[in-house]
Protein backbone atom coordinates (compact mmCIF):
# COMPACT_ATOMS: atom_id res chain seq x y z
CA UNK A 1 0.00 0.00 0.00
CA UNK A 2 1.46 3.43 -0.85
CA UNK A 3 2.28 5.75 2.03
CA UNK A 4 -0.39 8.24 1.03
CA UNK A 5 -3.02 5.57 1.49
CA UNK A 6 -1.56 4.10 4.64
CA UNK A 7 -1.14 7.16 6.80
CA UNK A 8 -2.48 10.67 6.96
CA UNK A 9 0.92 12.08 6.10
CA UNK A 10 -0.08 14.38 3.29
CA UNK A 11 -1.38 17.48 4.99
CA UNK A 12 -1.07 20.10 2.26
CA UNK A 13 0.53 23.53 2.82
CA UNK A 14 1.93 24.65 6.15
CA UNK A 15 -0.94 25.06 8.66
CA UNK A 16 -2.31 28.58 8.91
CA UNK A 17 -2.27 30.46 12.18
CA UNK A 18 -5.97 31.09 11.62
CA UNK A 19 -6.57 27.49 12.70
CA UNK A 20 -6.49 28.63 16.35
CA UNK A 21 -9.23 31.19 15.69
CA UNK A 22 -11.32 28.53 13.96
CA UNK A 23 -10.92 26.04 16.80
CA UNK A 24 -11.95 28.82 19.19
CA UNK A 25 -15.34 28.91 17.44
CA UNK A 26 -15.77 25.15 17.98
CA UNK A 27 -14.70 25.56 21.61
CA UNK A 28 -17.26 28.33 22.25
CA UNK A 29 -19.99 26.38 20.46
CA UNK A 30 -19.29 23.41 22.72
CA UNK A 31 -19.43 25.62 25.83
CA UNK A 32 -22.84 26.90 24.73
CA UNK A 33 -23.94 23.36 23.87
CA UNK A 34 -23.24 22.21 27.42
CA UNK A 35 -24.73 25.28 29.06
CA UNK A 36 -27.98 24.52 27.21
CA UNK A 37 -27.69 20.88 28.23
CA UNK A 38 -26.76 21.50 31.87
CA UNK A 39 -29.49 24.03 32.56
CA UNK A 40 -31.91 21.15 33.08
CA UNK A 41 -29.49 19.29 35.36
CA UNK A 42 -29.19 22.28 37.68
CA UNK A 43 -32.89 23.11 37.68
CA UNK A 44 -33.99 19.45 37.94
CA UNK A 45 -34.71 19.51 41.71
CA UNK A 46 -37.01 22.53 41.23
CA UNK A 47 -38.75 21.11 38.16
CA UNK A 48 -39.22 17.70 39.81
CA UNK A 49 -40.92 19.35 42.76
CA UNK A 50 -43.01 21.75 40.67
CA UNK A 51 -44.22 19.10 38.21
CA UNK A 52 -44.25 16.04 40.51
CA UNK A 53 -41.63 13.97 38.67
CA UNK A 54 -39.84 10.94 40.13
CA UNK A 55 -36.38 9.71 39.08
CA UNK A 56 -37.75 7.33 36.46
CA UNK A 57 -39.75 10.12 34.79
CA UNK A 58 -36.66 12.32 34.82
CA UNK A 59 -34.70 9.46 33.25
CA UNK A 60 -37.32 9.13 30.50
CA UNK A 61 -37.06 12.86 29.76
CA UNK A 62 -33.30 12.46 29.41
CA UNK A 63 -33.97 9.51 27.12
CA UNK A 64 -36.14 11.74 24.91
CA UNK A 65 -33.14 14.00 24.46
CA UNK A 66 -30.95 11.02 23.70
CA UNK A 67 -33.44 9.56 21.20
CA UNK A 68 -33.36 12.76 19.14
CA UNK A 69 -29.61 13.04 19.62
CA UNK A 70 -29.14 9.48 18.41
CA UNK A 71 -31.24 9.77 15.27
CA UNK A 72 -29.89 13.17 14.29
CA UNK A 73 -26.26 12.14 14.68
CA UNK A 74 -26.80 9.79 11.75
CA UNK A 75 -28.35 12.62 9.71
CA UNK A 76 -26.39 15.69 10.83
CA UNK A 77 -23.00 14.24 9.82
CA UNK A 78 -23.96 13.63 6.17
CA UNK A 79 -25.79 16.99 6.14
CA UNK A 80 -22.64 18.80 7.28
CA UNK A 81 -20.50 16.91 4.75
CA UNK A 82 -22.98 17.74 2.00
CA UNK A 83 -23.41 21.48 2.69
CA UNK A 84 -20.06 22.24 4.31
CA UNK A 85 -18.88 23.13 7.76
CA UNK A 86 -19.93 26.79 7.59
CA UNK A 87 -23.56 26.18 6.69
CA UNK A 88 -23.91 22.92 8.63
CA UNK A 89 -22.56 24.25 11.93
CA UNK A 90 -24.70 27.40 11.62
CA UNK A 91 -27.89 25.40 11.07
CA UNK A 92 -27.20 23.19 14.09
CA UNK A 93 -26.52 26.17 16.38
CA UNK A 94 -29.65 27.98 15.22
CA UNK A 95 -31.81 24.91 15.86
CA UNK A 96 -30.55 24.01 19.31
CA UNK A 97 -30.45 27.61 20.57
CA UNK A 98 -34.08 28.09 19.57
CA UNK A 99 -34.99 24.82 21.29
CA UNK A 100 -33.18 26.02 24.42
CA UNK A 101 -35.22 29.23 24.51
CA UNK A 102 -38.46 27.23 24.16
CA UNK A 103 -37.76 25.56 27.53
CA UNK A 104 -39.00 28.69 29.28
CA UNK A 105 -42.53 27.64 28.20
CA UNK A 106 -42.42 24.21 29.92
CA UNK A 107 -45.69 23.38 31.68
CA UNK A 108 -45.11 19.75 32.71
CA UNK A 109 -43.20 16.52 32.00
CA UNK A 110 -44.68 16.15 28.50
CA UNK A 111 -43.69 19.60 27.25
CA UNK A 112 -40.31 19.29 28.97
CA UNK A 113 -39.70 15.99 27.17
CA UNK A 114 -40.78 17.54 23.84
CA UNK A 115 -38.41 20.48 24.16
CA UNK A 116 -35.56 18.20 25.26
CA UNK A 117 -36.23 16.17 22.11
CA UNK A 118 -35.89 19.31 19.96
CA UNK A 119 -32.71 20.28 21.81
CA UNK A 120 -31.21 16.86 21.17
CA UNK A 121 -31.96 17.17 17.44
CA UNK A 122 -29.87 20.32 17.16
CA UNK A 123 -27.08 19.51 19.62
CA UNK A 124 -26.25 16.31 17.75
CA UNK A 125 -24.51 18.31 15.04
CA UNK A 126 -21.92 19.97 17.26
CA UNK A 127 -19.36 17.16 17.36
CA UNK A 128 -19.55 16.04 13.71
CA UNK A 129 -19.16 19.71 12.68
CA UNK A 130 -16.25 20.32 15.06
CA UNK A 131 -14.50 17.10 14.01
CA UNK A 132 -14.81 18.19 10.38
CA UNK A 133 -13.45 21.64 11.26
CA UNK A 134 -10.40 20.03 12.91
CA UNK A 135 -9.76 17.85 9.84
CA UNK A 136 -9.93 20.92 7.60
CA UNK A 137 -7.55 23.11 9.59
CA UNK A 138 -5.11 20.86 11.53
CA UNK A 139 -2.39 18.34 10.56
CA UNK A 140 -2.67 14.80 11.91
CA UNK A 141 -0.28 15.13 14.86
CA UNK A 142 -2.19 18.21 16.13
CA UNK A 143 -5.69 16.82 15.73
CA UNK A 144 -5.94 15.22 19.16
CA UNK A 145 -4.79 18.48 20.78
CA UNK A 146 -7.21 20.53 18.65
CA UNK A 147 -10.00 18.07 19.46
CA UNK A 148 -9.11 18.33 23.13
CA UNK A 149 -9.31 22.12 22.92
CA UNK A 150 -12.79 22.23 21.42
CA UNK A 151 -14.01 19.31 23.52
CA UNK A 152 -12.82 21.09 26.67
CA UNK A 153 -15.70 23.43 26.01
CA UNK A 154 -18.01 20.69 27.27
CA UNK A 155 -16.17 20.53 30.56
CA UNK A 156 -15.95 24.32 30.85
CA UNK A 157 -19.66 24.56 30.16
CA UNK A 158 -20.27 22.03 32.89
CA UNK A 159 -17.94 23.98 35.24
CA UNK A 160 -19.61 27.34 34.83
CA UNK A 161 -23.16 25.99 34.54
CA UNK A 162 -23.75 25.28 38.27
CA UNK A 163 -22.82 28.76 39.58
CA UNK A 164 -24.21 30.59 36.53
CA UNK A 165 -27.53 28.75 36.34
CA UNK A 166 -27.93 28.80 40.11
CA UNK A 167 -27.42 32.59 40.08
CA UNK A 168 -29.90 33.07 37.24
CA UNK A 169 -32.50 30.88 38.93
CA UNK A 170 -32.13 32.62 42.31
CA UNK A 171 -32.25 36.09 40.73
CA UNK A 172 -34.90 35.67 38.01
CA UNK A 173 -36.32 32.14 38.04
CA UNK A 174 -35.77 28.95 36.04
CA UNK A 175 -37.64 30.21 32.96
CA UNK A 176 -35.27 33.14 32.51
CA UNK A 177 -32.27 30.85 33.03
CA UNK A 178 -33.30 28.84 29.96
CA UNK A 179 -33.90 32.06 27.98
CA UNK A 180 -30.53 33.67 28.72
CA UNK A 181 -28.53 30.53 27.95
CA UNK A 182 -30.44 29.91 24.73
CA UNK A 183 -29.79 33.43 23.45
CA UNK A 184 -26.01 32.97 23.71
CA UNK A 185 -26.14 30.79 20.60
CA UNK A 186 -27.40 33.66 18.46
CA UNK A 187 -24.38 35.76 19.44
CA UNK A 188 -22.04 32.94 18.38
CA UNK A 189 -23.94 32.50 15.13
CA UNK A 190 -23.34 36.11 14.05
CA UNK A 191 -19.56 35.85 14.53
CA UNK A 192 -19.35 32.44 12.86
CA UNK A 193 -21.19 33.48 9.73
CA UNK A 194 -18.98 36.54 9.27
CA UNK A 195 -15.61 34.82 9.83
CA UNK A 196 -15.52 31.07 9.11
CA UNK A 197 -14.16 29.74 5.82
CA UNK A 198 -12.50 26.53 4.59
CA UNK A 199 -8.81 26.70 3.49
CA UNK A 200 -8.49 26.86 -0.29
CA UNK A 201 -6.40 23.70 -0.66
CA UNK A 202 -8.96 21.82 1.45
CA UNK A 203 -11.81 23.06 -0.73
CA UNK A 204 -10.05 21.57 -3.76
CA UNK A 205 -9.58 18.27 -1.90
CA UNK A 206 -13.23 18.15 -0.88
CA UNK A 207 -14.33 18.67 -4.49
CA UNK A 208 -12.25 15.66 -5.56
CA UNK A 209 -13.64 13.36 -2.84
CA UNK A 210 -17.10 11.99 -3.46
CA UNK A 211 -18.01 9.07 -1.20
CA UNK A 212 -21.55 7.75 -0.66
CA UNK A 213 -22.26 7.43 3.09
CA UNK A 214 -23.36 3.82 2.56
CA UNK A 215 -19.75 2.87 1.71
CA UNK A 216 -18.65 3.76 5.22
CA UNK A 217 -20.51 0.79 6.69
CA UNK A 218 -18.54 -1.57 4.46
CA UNK A 219 -15.47 -0.86 6.56
CA UNK A 220 -14.44 -2.59 9.77
CA UNK A 221 -13.81 0.67 11.59
CA UNK A 222 -17.23 2.36 11.50
CA UNK A 223 -19.43 -0.38 13.08
CA UNK A 224 -16.95 -1.25 15.83
CA UNK A 225 -16.06 2.38 16.55
CA UNK A 226 -19.81 2.93 16.92
CA UNK A 227 -20.08 -0.04 19.28
CA UNK A 228 -17.22 1.26 21.45
CA UNK A 229 -19.11 4.52 21.98
CA UNK A 230 -22.16 2.60 23.20
CA UNK A 231 -20.13 1.75 26.30
CA UNK A 232 -17.91 4.82 26.61
CA UNK A 233 -20.02 7.95 26.24
CA UNK A 234 -22.92 7.04 28.60
CA UNK A 235 -20.36 7.33 31.41
CA UNK A 236 -19.97 11.02 30.61
CA UNK A 237 -23.71 11.51 30.32
CA UNK A 238 -24.07 10.14 33.83
CA UNK A 239 -21.67 12.73 35.20
CA UNK A 240 -23.36 15.51 33.25
CA UNK A 241 -26.96 14.65 34.06
CA UNK A 242 -26.81 12.94 37.44
CA UNK A 243 -23.96 14.40 39.52
CA UNK A 244 -26.05 17.30 40.90
CA UNK A 245 -28.77 14.81 41.91
CA UNK A 246 -26.16 12.42 43.32
CA UNK A 247 -24.77 15.18 45.52
CA UNK A 248 -28.29 16.06 46.66
CA UNK A 249 -29.54 12.51 47.26
CA UNK A 250 -26.45 10.77 48.68
CA UNK A 251 -24.57 13.61 50.34
CA UNK A 252 -27.64 15.79 51.12
CA UNK A 253 -26.24 19.00 49.67
CA UNK A 254 -28.47 22.03 49.14
CA UNK A 255 -28.86 23.76 45.76
CA UNK A 256 -26.36 26.42 46.83
CA UNK A 257 -23.85 23.78 48.00
CA UNK A 258 -24.25 21.94 44.70
CA UNK A 259 -23.50 25.21 42.92
CA UNK A 260 -20.28 25.50 44.95
CA UNK A 261 -19.03 21.92 44.40
CA UNK A 262 -20.54 20.36 41.26
CA UNK A 263 -18.08 22.15 38.98
CA UNK A 264 -15.01 20.39 40.38
CA UNK A 265 -15.15 17.16 38.28
CA UNK A 266 -15.47 19.28 35.16
CA UNK A 267 -12.35 21.30 35.91
CA UNK A 268 -10.39 18.05 35.88
CA UNK A 269 -12.25 17.12 32.69
CA UNK A 270 -11.01 20.34 31.08
CA UNK A 271 -7.46 19.45 32.05
CA UNK A 272 -7.94 15.92 30.70
CA UNK A 273 -8.90 17.23 27.27
CA UNK A 274 -5.62 19.07 26.95
CA UNK A 275 -3.53 16.29 28.50
CA UNK A 276 -5.01 13.68 26.16
CA UNK A 277 -4.06 15.69 23.10
CA UNK A 278 -0.70 16.71 24.54
CA UNK A 279 0.31 13.12 25.32
CA UNK A 280 -0.37 12.01 21.75
CA UNK A 281 1.50 15.00 20.32
CA UNK A 282 4.45 14.30 22.64
CA UNK A 283 4.61 10.65 21.58
CA UNK A 284 4.34 11.58 17.90
CA UNK A 285 7.10 14.17 18.21
CA UNK A 286 9.34 11.49 19.73
CA UNK A 287 8.90 9.23 16.74
CA UNK A 288 5.94 7.09 17.78
CA UNK A 289 3.62 6.43 14.79
CA UNK A 290 0.36 8.31 15.21
CA UNK A 291 -1.87 5.16 15.36
CA UNK A 292 0.23 3.72 18.20
CA UNK A 293 0.37 7.08 19.97
CA UNK A 294 -3.41 7.28 19.89
CA UNK A 295 -3.77 3.74 21.27
CA UNK A 296 -1.38 4.42 24.15
CA UNK A 297 -3.14 7.65 25.09
CA UNK A 298 -6.61 6.12 24.88
CA UNK A 299 -5.53 3.16 27.04
CA UNK A 300 -3.94 5.31 29.76
CA UNK A 301 -6.92 7.60 30.14
CA UNK A 302 -9.51 4.82 29.92
CA UNK A 303 -7.95 3.02 32.88
CA UNK A 304 -8.29 6.21 34.94
CA UNK A 305 -12.06 6.11 34.37
CA UNK A 306 -12.34 3.03 36.60
CA UNK A 307 -11.89 5.31 39.63
CA UNK A 308 -15.68 5.74 39.56
CA UNK A 309 -15.82 2.43 41.43
CA UNK A 310 -13.77 3.89 44.28
CA UNK A 311 -16.33 6.69 44.67
CA UNK A 312 -18.78 4.06 45.94
CA UNK A 313 -16.61 3.48 49.01
CA UNK A 314 -15.64 7.11 49.62
CA UNK A 315 -16.08 8.12 53.28
CA UNK A 316 -17.33 11.64 52.53
CA UNK A 317 -18.31 14.02 49.74
CA UNK A 318 -14.74 15.28 49.33
CA UNK A 319 -13.28 11.87 48.54
CA UNK A 320 -16.27 10.99 46.37
CA UNK A 321 -15.76 14.10 44.25
CA UNK A 322 -12.03 13.34 44.04
CA UNK A 323 -12.60 9.89 42.54
CA UNK A 324 -15.29 11.18 40.19
CA UNK A 325 -12.89 13.94 39.13
CA UNK A 326 -10.21 11.38 38.21
CA UNK A 327 -12.81 9.55 36.13
CA UNK A 328 -13.86 12.70 34.25
CA UNK A 329 -10.17 13.53 33.65
CA UNK A 330 -9.78 10.07 32.13
CA UNK A 331 -12.87 10.36 29.96
CA UNK A 332 -11.88 13.60 28.29
CA UNK A 333 -8.26 12.52 27.79
CA UNK A 334 -9.57 9.44 26.01
CA UNK A 335 -12.20 11.41 24.10
CA UNK A 336 -9.69 13.92 22.70
CA UNK A 337 -8.04 11.05 20.84
CA UNK A 338 -11.28 9.33 19.86
CA UNK A 339 -12.42 12.55 18.19
CA UNK A 340 -9.29 12.55 16.03
CA UNK A 341 -9.65 8.96 14.78
CA UNK A 342 -12.11 9.50 11.87
CA UNK A 343 -9.73 11.90 10.10
CA UNK A 344 -6.90 9.38 10.52
CA UNK A 345 -8.84 6.66 8.72
CA UNK A 346 -11.06 8.54 6.23
CA UNK A 347 -10.82 11.54 3.86
CA UNK A 348 -11.93 14.99 5.06
CA UNK A 349 -15.08 14.89 2.95
CA UNK A 350 -16.70 12.22 5.14
CA UNK A 351 -15.31 12.72 8.65
CA UNK A 352 -18.53 14.40 9.85
CA UNK A 353 -20.53 11.44 8.55
CA UNK A 354 -18.19 8.93 10.20
CA UNK A 355 -18.34 10.66 13.56
CA UNK A 356 -22.08 11.23 13.22
CA UNK A 357 -22.73 7.56 12.54
CA UNK A 358 -20.44 6.53 15.40
CA UNK A 359 -22.20 8.95 17.71
CA UNK A 360 -25.42 7.07 17.07
CA UNK A 361 -23.81 4.42 19.26
CA UNK A 362 -23.23 7.09 21.85
CA UNK A 363 -26.87 8.10 21.59
CA UNK A 364 -28.29 4.58 21.79
CA UNK A 365 -26.06 3.86 24.77
CA UNK A 366 -26.97 7.13 26.45
CA UNK A 367 -30.68 6.62 25.85
CA UNK A 368 -30.61 3.07 27.23
CA UNK A 369 -28.38 3.77 30.20
CA UNK A 370 -30.15 7.03 31.15
CA UNK A 371 -33.36 5.04 31.58
CA UNK A 372 -31.59 2.19 33.37
CA UNK A 373 -29.81 4.65 35.65
CA UNK A 374 -33.07 6.18 36.83
CA UNK A 375 -34.65 2.76 37.33
CA UNK A 376 -31.67 1.34 39.23
CA UNK A 377 -31.32 4.43 41.43
CA UNK A 378 -35.02 4.31 42.34
CA UNK A 379 -34.69 0.66 43.41
CA UNK A 380 -31.09 0.19 44.60
CA UNK A 381 -29.40 3.58 44.94
CA UNK A 382 -26.18 4.82 43.34
CA UNK A 383 -23.74 2.01 44.28
CA UNK A 384 -24.45 -0.40 41.38
CA UNK A 385 -24.62 2.53 38.96
CA UNK A 386 -21.14 3.82 39.84
CA UNK A 387 -19.65 0.32 39.70
CA UNK A 388 -21.18 -0.23 36.26
CA UNK A 389 -19.89 3.08 34.94
CA UNK A 390 -16.43 2.15 36.19
CA UNK A 391 -16.39 -1.09 34.20
CA UNK A 392 -17.95 0.07 30.92
CA UNK A 393 -14.91 2.07 29.70
CA UNK A 394 -12.80 -1.10 29.75
CA UNK A 395 -15.30 -2.77 27.41
CA UNK A 396 -15.04 0.19 25.04
CA UNK A 397 -11.24 0.02 25.14
CA UNK A 398 -11.20 -3.70 24.28
CA UNK A 399 -13.46 -3.07 21.27
CA UNK A 400 -11.25 -0.24 20.02
CA UNK A 401 -7.96 -2.11 20.43
CA UNK A 402 -9.00 -5.54 19.14
CA UNK A 403 -11.95 -5.07 16.77
CA UNK A 404 -11.69 -1.69 15.00
CA UNK A 405 -8.73 -2.63 12.84
CA UNK A 406 -5.74 -0.43 11.86
CA UNK A 407 -6.07 3.22 12.83
CA UNK A 408 -4.63 4.65 9.63
CA UNK A 409 -6.01 5.68 6.25
CA UNK A 410 -8.07 2.90 4.71
CA UNK A 411 -6.66 2.09 1.26
CA UNK A 412 -10.20 1.73 -0.10
CA UNK A 413 -10.58 5.48 0.30
CA UNK A 414 -7.44 6.66 -1.46
CA UNK A 415 -8.18 9.94 -3.23
CA UNK A 416 -7.61 8.48 -6.67
CA UNK A 417 -10.36 5.95 -6.14
CA UNK A 418 -12.88 8.54 -5.09
CA UNK A 419 -13.37 10.24 -8.39
CA UNK A 420 -16.62 9.21 -10.04
CA UNK A 421 -16.24 7.14 -13.21
CA UNK A 422 -16.55 8.94 -16.52
CA UNK A 423 -19.88 8.57 -18.23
Amino acid sequence: MPESAATPSSEGPRPSRLRWLMIAFAFLATVINYLDRQTLSITAPLLKQEFGMNDETYGLILSAFMLAYTVMNGLSGPFIDRFGTRVGYACCMLWWSTAGVLHMFVRGPLSLGAFRFLLGMGEAGNWPAAVKLVSEWFPAKERALASGIFNSGSALGAVIAPPLITWLVVKWGWQQAFLVVGLLGYVWLAGWWLIYRVPEHVQAELRRERIPPSRLFQTRFVPFFTLSKVFLDPVWYFYIFWIPKYLSSVHHLSLLDIGKLAWIPFVTADIGNLCGGALTTLLANRGCPIPQARKVSISVFTVLMTSAIAAVFAPNVGWSLAFVSIATFGYTGCSANMLALPADVFPKSVVASVYGFASMGSGFGGMLFSWLTGRVIDQHGYMPVLIGYGIMPLIALAILLFLCGPLHRDGKFATASLRPPAI
